[in-house]
């Protein structure tokens, strides 16, 4: 697997398989083509969604990638309890890079200086509306964190090659408030329940790095 080459054969690896920081988000055409939502969400929603976007941190060790990921507090008005990327809304005039960055920063202390940036992942688009862009960077190992108690209740680490692996992803379905059947997918990391948005994430990242679609 590409992902055991030496590190910095690794890292340019995984660079040239990235769209460039500057790449625009995808348009409404392209975001109704992408997920055959036209028939299913307001038209305002496809026109006009939220931006936001994600740290998907890969921390570098010698046994190889880990991925950063945080556990919401129970308390939280919405996705109360649920695994994340460090990432949230983007402010005007931010790129997704500054999005990332800042909430990476905010929610579990991780220095912006301390990422080396590589490049965008495949933009996610929520149910609610959100455009979520997936902000790839390196990050060295044991960097000191801490988990703003507002936003984050845990911080942990998971191997990519876990994360990617398609014998962890399992299938779901699930009936919406409309009698819509929607399809999921999750993996289960040390009883840590990885699905939505997140699961949507990685599994888009692996199609970006290996070229297979799941």
């Amino acid at each position: 697997m590409s992902l055991q080459l030496p590190p910095e054969a690794r890292r340019s690896w995984i660079v040239e398989r990235l769209d460039p920081l500057e790449t625009a988000p995808p348009d409404a055409a392209t975001l109704a083509k992408w997920y055959e939502v036209a028939p299913k969400r307001p038209t305002l929603e496809i026109a006009s969604p939220t931006l936001a976007a994600v740290l998907l941190a890969l921390v570098e060790r010698p046994e190889g990638l880990g991925v950063l990921l945080t556990t919401r507090p129970e308390t939280m008005r919405k996705h109360a309890g649920q695994i994340a990327l460090p990432g949230g809304r983007s402010e005007p005039g931010e790129t997704p890079a500054d999005t990332a960055l800042r909430e990476a920063e905010e929610e579990i202390g991780l220095p912006p200086g301390a990422v080396t940036l590589a490049g965008l992942s495949t933009p996610c688009l929520t149910g609610t509306g959100f455009l979520i862009i997936p902000v790839v960077g390196f990050a060295p190992a044991d960097i000191p964190l801490q988990a703003n108690p507002d936003e984050v209740a845990d911080i942990f680490e998971t191997p990519l090659e876990f994360l990617l692996d398609p014998a962890n992803h399992e299938e779901h379905w699930r009936e919406t408030p409309s009698g819509e059947q929607m399809r999921f997918h999750s993996m289960t990391w040390e009883n840590r329940y990885i699905w939505g948005a997140t699961a949507a994430i990685l599994r888009r990242f692996h199609e970006r790095l290996f070229g297979v679609t799941l």
